[in-house]
């Protein structure tokens, strides 16, 4: 195949108008599967660095469910584009740096950050990995208990 991109520049703009940054179905997936265990989580910060997809504040836990394609996990979605690859390169060079700074930025103001990517969810491990996390971190806010 050429480095030609396949779709028109309009169709690849109506394509890519249609590329969500929340919301997305990974997100609202773990966002259910976490309710339904009783856990209670903010939406998208904005108060923190790289706006967290969800966060756990009485635990300083930051959840981000990153796509596999533009987070650039190591596996098989992590692709790149043939048209146009110079732009994807940079575009995904820049993604990568903005995850890393952010993450730092978090960890730095003690918070723990958590990643779900998105070919993760065909199994429950993930699951397990964030409900352990979730556990392990005391709520800072803990009620007291009167014992008369």
């Amino acid at each position: 195949m050429s480095g030609k991109d396949k779709f028109s520049p309009t169709e690849r703009s109506v394509i890519m108008a249609r590329v969500r940054s929340r919301d997305t179905t990974p997100e609202r997936m773990v966002r259910s599967t976490l309710h339904k265990l009783g856990y209670r989580y903010r939406l998208h910060d904005t108060r923190l660095p790289g706006k967290p997809d969800l966060t756990f504040p009485s635990r300083r836990i930051a959840l981000f469910v990153h796509g596999c394609f533009w987070h650039r996990h190591n596996c098989k979605r992590a692709s790149t584009p043939i048209a146009r690859q110079d732009y994807w390169v940079n575009k995904f060079q820049r993604t990568t740096a903005r995850d890393r700074k952010n993450r730092s930025e978090l960890e730095q103001n003690g918070w723990t950050v958590l990643v779900v990517w998105e070919c993760q969810l065909r199994n429950l491990y993930w699951l397990a990995e964030i409900k352990c996390a979730l556990d392990a971190a005391k709520p800072l806010h803990s009620p007291c208990k009167l014992t008369i």
